[in-house]
């Protein structure tokens, strides 16, 4: 897989508090193109991080409807991957490369 689809398959680290907690299980969540495919961020993630991926689960998320000065409109929604690693290895997620 070439970096440039490396880099567009992975978008970014999605940050929060509930991926904070799967952190500590060896699991980590990132926001992924919307074409990609779990083979795709297994790859990805293998390659970019040299870590060994068990499992990989995809969940779309919708987009909030919102209201500015009486107009309708909604955000975009987004993709995102929850990538379990190999017992052992860890992502230090703010360092990626």
């Amino acid at each position: 897989m070439s970096n440039e689809r490396i880099l567009d398959t992975l978008r970014a680290p999605h940050i929060s508090e509930k991926s904070a907690r799967l952190a500590a299980h060896n699991q980590y969540v990132f926001v992924v193109a919307p074409t990609a495919t779990s083979a795709d961020v297994k790859a990805a993630v293998e390659q970019m991080f040299d870590v060994k991926v068990e499992k990989v689960n995809l969940v779309n998320t919708k987009g909030k409807s919102k209201s500015f000065r009486f107009r309708s409109g909604a955000r975009q929604g987004k993709r995102k991957a929850y990538v379990r690693l190999v017992d052992g290895q860890t992502i230090d997620v703010g360092t990626a490369p």
